[in-house]
């Protein structure tokens, strides 16, 4: 595998397999079939039960194996996997034993693009730094006319189809899920770990696994790493990782402002990235260097502060440091995350459909602190704790409605939590997403606000957060 090959030559006549046809893995599937290339996909679903495209690609002579036990015995010489399913299944490792190469659509795309490459990955925070990354990139080579900006990964569009317009003046973006990182071989150049916190831990076999695939964003290609000094898993990676030597180290902290406060926790020669008097600063070991007015960032909380934290560590020295004030007067935010949805009879509507974790809901909350807050919780059990979430309400919300499968498991939680106080915080529970909607807007009062901010993720009800979220913004526009 080298960077100037194009995806048909490394492809060859080999013949696929993929295995899920997900959104990661349907535009590749569509080019293959365009390709004339053999090919079987593996699902569990059929083709009519995953709908018009998967029946035009059995139309076109792609084969298709179903049911439950599909992945027992997948056959190709190229094997691309869907991203939810372990590389560690017994059907894979025998398929590589048979003599099949076993893939990714991101993995195989590291391996094969000229551009230069921006991978992000964590528990929290991963969309927004994706993007503001992109932004800012995008921002320079407008300025520069020179080079293409590709975002995607977990987010947006698969790259692996667009590698064949890639040159090496263009850059790509990507986040990238602990479910991608498992078995990457070839990782990115600029990479962010945001943080590390419980989750996935009903795919993960434990936290040790979820941390290790984090750890695998960081390559022997790896130039830079950005991470979360107020992190111990994501800050013991970086020291780690600067102890090594060969590659730049850039940590950021909200929590402290001055070098002497975050100096005996960073090795010799990292530089850090930290806020001041309302001024994002880069202190690179010898001197400060401003860099940005937070004031001029229009989207709300300490995280999103952490969020551009991120995206500035990736793109550092890469852009011209003006970017950074163009890209935040104008940037309100990534879709499903804190997203004004109106206001209405005096009560703000946020969706946050995004917030599929605690520690993502416990941001948003802290964003808007302050607030008469009710808000919305619950989904598909991702078998993470709520206890600090449960804190975290108990400290900033009037009311809670839970719903979905983990109702029960939050509910639970605050009855433990000491600072739970019934007289203070109502909590109630509705079965049907739609009640649970209406029921937060009759608690609601005026001047304070409803947040859809699940804590869960999306599957027990929706197909993604992103639809989760469209039924949220529909109902509360139909009000």
């Amino acid at each position: 595998m080298h960077s100037n090959q194009t995806l048909k030559e490394y492809i060859g006549g080999r013949s696929c397999a993929i295995l899920g046809l997900g959104v990661s893995n349907l535009p590749l599937a569509k080019l293959l079939s365009e390709w004339g290339i053999s090919l079987t996909v593996y699902d569990k679903k059929t083709p009519e039960m995953l709908g018009e495209a998967a029946l035009s690609l059995r139309e076109a002579g792609v084969h298709f194996v179903s049911g439950e036990d599909c992945f027992a015995h997948p056959e190709g010489e190229l094997i691309f996997r869907s991203p939810g399913i372990r590389p560690d299944r017994p059907g894979l490792l025998q398929a590589a034993e048979n003599g099949g190469e076993l893939t990714g659509e991101v993995a195989l795309f590291l391996g094969l693009t000229p551009a230069k490459t921006f991978g992000i990955t964590g528990s929290d925070g991963k969309t927004t730094s994706t993007t503001l990354t992109g932004l800012f990139l995008k921002a320079e080579a407008e300025r520069q006319k020179i080079g293409t900006v590709f975002v995607g990964g977990n987010i947006g569009t698969p790259l692996l189809t667009k590698l064949d317009e890639m040159t090496e003046q263009d850059s790509a973006v990507l986040e990238l899920s602990s479910f991608q990182l498992m078995d990457l071989t070839h990782a990115p150049t600029f990479v962010a770990l945001t943080n590390i916190s419980p989750n996935h831990l009903d795919w993960h076999r434990g936290m040790e696994e979820y941390i290790a695939a984090k750890r695998q964003i960081v390559g022997e290609n790896t130039l830079r790493l950005v991470t979360n000094l107020e992190n111990q898993a994501a800050a013991e990676i970086g020291r780690e990782i600067a102890k090594e030597g060969g590659r730049e180290v850039i940590f950021f902290t909200s929590k402290r402002s001055h070098p002497e406060e975050f100096a005996p926790d960073c090795p010799k020669g990292c530089s850090v990235l930290y806020e001041r008097d309302g001024e994002i600063l880069l202190y690179d070991g010898a001197c400060e260097k401003p860099l940005l007015k937070t004031a001029r960032i229009r989207v709300p909380g300490r995280h999103n502060i952490e969020n551009f934290m991120t995206a500035m560590g990736l793109t550092l020295g890469l852009v011209d440091p003006a970017v950074y004030g163009a890209v935040a007067d104008t940037f309100t935010g990534v879709e499903h995350r804190l997203e004004f949805v109106r206001e209405l009879d005096s009560v703000t509507y946020y969706n946050s459909s995004i917030d599929s974790s605690p520690t993502r809901t416990a941001a948003a909350l802290s964003a808007l602190k302050g607030r008469d807050i009710v808000v919305i919780c619950g989904g598909y059990d991702k078998k993470i704790p709520y206890e600090p979430l449960a804190e975290s309400l108990c400290e900033t919300v009037r009311a809670v409605v839970l719903t979905g499968a983990t109702a029960g498991k939050i509910r639970d939680a605050l009855e433990r939590c000491p600072a739970y106080d019934p007289s203070v915080l109502t909590v109630v529970t509705e079965e049907d997403f739609a009640d649970a909607v209406s029921r937060a807007r009759s608690l609601a009062r005026p001047g304070g606000c409803v947040l859809l901010s699940p804590a869960s993720a999306s599957f027990d009800r929706f197909d993604n957060f992103a639809e989760r979220g469209e039924y949220f913004k529909t109902l509360v526009r139909g009000f």
